[in-house]
């Protein structure tokens, strides 16, 4: 039977997997040129929304496993980023932190311990500046050289710069956004207040069958026992193209902080 689980380091890989397939399907399925079109974009994501929290506050990350005939199917194949070779497959995560301050000051441990690292150089090549934020879509003539690229160019292609700025910076991540955007007062405003942070994914055959609402419960019970200040409760950005999932957030008790919307992204907030 599934089972949610406290992350452990053996996890990572499965998580990025599916940080990257999940956020492809958002793609494909709004036809946005985001991260689907892109290799390297898809490779740098995991950086930025998903691996910090699981290096850093990995007592407030949970994973969804199916454990479903491990014991007994001979072809299962633990070579698979999904499979941990002792109780299943890893299928969802939810990950996040309790107060995104705290986050932000342990953000020198992330970089150094994981962007730094021979991987991470490579995934992530460092930003030659951090003053300013670059743009977040590439100009049609900027485009790469790869079909993949090229394919993502005859729309808009995501900025590789930009992303390893967001993945070095916690202050445009997590805190604030760019300075004087027009939707920065507002973020603080809400950071501020609610300063626990929360992203979750499933895969796609995992959704909708009640455990999305059940790993965000988990979660919450994490942020109440983490002995840390959390605020009013918790915060979430749920990106644009991906906006049908506003409902299910509504259902398990956030509602929508206006001010995102300026950026093209949905905020939202639980009190706890």
């Amino acid at each position: 039977m599934p089972f949610i689980r406290p992350f452990e380091p053996r996890d990572t890989e499965a998580c990025m997997h599916i940080h990257s397939l999940t956020a492809q399907d958002h793609c494909r399925a709004t036809q946005s040129p985001t991260v689907a079109a892109d290799p390297v974009t898809a490779r740098m994501s995991p950086y930025i929304w998903c691996v910090q929290f699981t290096h850093l506050s990995p007592q407030t990350c949970f994973v969804l496993v199916d454990d479903t005939d491990t014991d007994t199917n001979t072809n299962t194949d633990f070579s698979s980023p999904f499979k941990d070779g002792k109780d299943g497959k890893v299928v969802g995560y939810v990950i996040g932190t309790p107060d995104v301050h705290t986050f932000a000051a342990c953000y020198p441990r992330y970089i150094k311990e994981v962007l730094q690292s021979p991987q991470g150089l490579i995934d992530v090549p460092p930003p030659k500046q951090l003053d300013t934020l670059e743009s977040w879509f590439l100009s049609s003539s900027e485009g790469g050289k790869t079909k993949e690229a090229a394919a993502a160019t005859a729309a808009q292609r995501l900025n590789p710069v930009c992303l390893a700025q967001l993945a070095y910076n916690p202050q445009w991540l997590v805190l604030s956004g760019p300075e004087g955007g027009p939707a920065e007062a507002r973020k603080k405003e809400m950071v501020e207040t609610w300063r626990a942070m929360l992203h979750i994914d499933l895969l796609d055959e995992w959704q909708g069958k009640g455990w999305g609402r059940k790993m965000i419960e988990r979660f919450v019970e994490a942020v109440r026992k983490s002995g840390e200040e959390y605020g009013r409760g918790v915060n979430l950005g749920v990106a644009g193209e991906n906006k049908k999932v506003v409902k299910f957030y509504e259902k398990v008790g956030f509602r929508v902080f206006e001010g995102g919307e300026a950026e093209g992204n949905v905020w939202m907030v639980r009190d706890l």
